[in-house]
């Protein structure tokens, strides 16, 4: 797992494993800085971008080098933009796109798959789903978006996979955080199969398996 990481250095990265900067790469950068700018993670300190964004992007290209799979810039603009449309109305504010879309911005200036994979991995609003309380409505949210990512191809499977990973390593320095119990559900309902299932992904599932592992010591010295 990769460690905080600044802007440059995330290049720099890039550039050591032989991926050229492209306009793709640029771009998508570009458009990270901007709609995360400022944003914070759960601890209220770290830099979203650099404890998040550039650092899940660069799981995803030692996965793809490890597994000696090619990667091109589509593959690493959308693992950089993965979060994106978590925050559309902010970006359609700068581009003042609200006439025709953020989905259909994203197509336009990085194509067709970098927006589909964006789109895969959002997770939509609990209103979206039925339930009788609100438990009821994220089980329901959660089953489905398990369901999508089953299906899924092996970029996006690689990226959520990383992202998962991510957010289990992090939230371990706030361990009295309501998301340690959560992320410790998931995988064990679905995160550390998914890893393994085809296609296997066993580097991931070592990495999961570990923060899992991490977080459950976390939990039971917490409620000790």
């Amino acid at each position: 797992m990769f460690p905080s990481t600044t802007r440059s250095e995330f290049l720099s990265f890039l550039e050591k494993e032989t991926l050229r900067i492209d306009s793709l790469i640029e771009g998508a950068v570009e458009v990270a800085e901007e709609v995360h700018a400022g944003v914070r993670r759960e601890d209220g300190e770290s830099s979203f971008l650099e404890t998040h964004t550039w650092p899940v992007t660069m799981e995803v290209v030692a996965h793809y080098r490890a597994a000696n799979r090619s990667i091109t810039g589509v593959e690493v603009a959308s693992a950089i933009l993965h979060d994106v449309m978590e925050d559309d109305e902010r970006i359609l504010d700068f581009y003042a796109a609200k006439s025709y879309g953020f989905d259909a911005y994203l197509a336009y200036r990085f194509g067709s798959r970098v927006q589909e994979i964006a789109s895969e991995l959002k997770v939509k609003p609990l209103d979206n789903f039925a339930g009788k309380t609100e438990a009821d409505r994220q089980a329901a949210r959660f089953s489905g978006y398990c369901d999508l990512l089953v299906g899924a191809e092996y970029d996006v499977k690689a990226i959520k996979l990383a992202d998962r990973l991510n957010n289990m390593a992090f939230i371990k320095k706030v361990p009295a955080h309501d998301k340690v119990r959560r992320y410790m559900r998931e995988a064990e309902d679905f995160y550390l199969a998914y890893a393994m299932l085809t296609p296997k992904m066993p580097d991931f599932y070592k990495k999961i398996r570990q923060s899992y592992e991490d977080l459950r010591s976390i939990k039971q010295a917490v409620t000790a």
